[in-house]
């Protein structure tokens, strides 16, 4: 018979322990916060005085639509809440799948229902309120089968593929929903064409299109470039170089303005189209330098490991080295994720009426002169909500995956 070993006992620790330990431990610690605590107001009194009593903050409650979707059909914005309750559920399968933290049942019901304080009308708070019960609900499901993963079982096995198959056909069915199935004007589904999308709408159209599609072309542009083959490798590094020498509003611009005048008369490719694919061409140089990073990290005993148990060089790379890589990596990736969420706002530049590039319309109405810092500050909050969110989740899977642990 074995004896069970019993956890160990752990201290309860109380806010004002807590804060005693930790901020008044002694006299010269207690001086340091309680000289903290006085800078922190005296920076930040104005700031708190202009955010709730002086900001006119009618400006972003009048122009919050436009802010969002821009000038996408208002009678049409139920197949934008469709997407986003898809997207809520399988991140909440994968969290509950693959984390099993409770703190992110928590988030996903809680943050929809702090975004239904918003002055939101009646029906926007009910979508509200379905994204939290999607997300709730995804995650319970996901949770539901990760606890059956440790018998091996195949509902939680099948329960993985769907997810992953889910994410898969997440972004054509998204893209599929935002421009429309029938004509303009026409049947229950008609078609928005791409001159009415803006706001925080097409900054994340931008962003998730850039990053499923540069990441998988990174990764071939990372081996190729360690490719044996000449040509490859001489093209490899011959397109990294170029791209990087090359500032992402140049690129940007050649999208725009030169690309048409490289195409047959009457051709003409849609402007949310060429930022797209200039954004993700130069974002897939960048990554791939990253990605060889973290190949060269890997000990070359993997390889002769992988070698010595029959493995081709293809299946050594897929299956053993490229897994490890990519799991080192994570921090570089996700920092250049949001790195080019907010680089999204350059397509401004070119016309086109992004988050940033909607916010410089609303402060071109004559009603609304005059409100820069409150149409700055709610974007800025914006951007700093989502690239905080991908931050956090990028920490939360390195805790799961054990990165930086040997």
């Amino acid at each position: 018979m074995t004896e069970e070993s019993l956890p160990p006992l752990t201290e309860r620790l109380s806010a004002l322990r807590w804060l005693r330990q930790n901020l008044f431990s002694s006299w010269g610690n207690s001086l340091l916060t309680v000289l903290a605590a006085w800078l922190l107001w005296v920076s930040g009194k104005s700031l708190l005085i202009w955010t709730f009593v002086d900001a006119r903050w009618q400006v972003v409650a009048a122009n919050l639509r436009l802010l969002l979707i821009g000038q996408y059909p208002a009678e049409q914005a139920w197949r934008l809440w469709i997407s986003m309750l898809l997207l809520i559920f399988l991140t909440g399968n994968s969290l509950g799948l693959w984390t099993k933290s409770r703190k992110f049942l928590a988030a996903l019901a809680i943050f929809p229902l702090a975004l239904a304080l918003i002055p939101f009308e009646m029906e926007q708070r009910l979508w509200l309120l379905g994204l939290a019960l999607a997300g709730a609900l995804g995650w319970l499901a996901g949770h539901s089968a990760g606890a059956r993963t440790s018998s091996r079982s195949g509902t939680s096995r099948a329960f993985e593929n769907v997810v992953i198959v889910g994410w898969l056909i997440w972004i054509p069915i998204f893209i599929l929903l935002l421009r429309g199935l029938t004509l303009e004007g026409e049947g229950w589904m008609p078609l928005v064409t791409t001159n009415l999308w803006g706001g925080l709408l097409l900054t994340f159209l931008l962003t998730i299109v850039a990053i499923v599609v540069s990441f998988p072309l990174g990764v071939l542009l990372a081996l190729g470039r360690r490719s044996e083959l000449p040509v490859v490798r001489w093209f490899s590094i011959g397109y990294i170089e170029l791209v990087r020498g090359v500032p992402l509003i140049a690129v940007l611009f050649m999208a725009q303005l030169m690309l048409p005048l490289f195409l047959p008369a009457g051709v003409t490719v849609d402007r949310v189209l060429r930022a797209a694919v200039g954004i993700t061409l130069f974002s897939a140089a960048y990554l791939a330098e990253n990605v060889r990073g973290g190949l060269q990290a890997i000990p070359k005993g993997q390889f002769e490991a992988a070698y010595a148990l029959g493995l081709g060089g293809f299946q050594t790379m897929l299956f053993i080295i490229l897994p490890q890589a990519l799991r080192l990596i994570i921090p570089i990736l996700v920092g250049q994720f949001i790195a080019l969420f907010k680089d999204t706002a350059l397509v401004s530049i070119v016309g086109l009426f992004d988050l940033l590039g909607i916010a410089k319309t609303v402060l071109a109405q004559p009603e609304f002169l005059g409100y820069q810092r409150e149409v700055y500050a709610f974007i800025s909050l914006l951007y700093w909500v989502i690239s905080y969110g991908m931050s956090y989740l990028s920490q939360q899977l390195e805790i799961a995956l054990n990165v930086g642990k040997r």
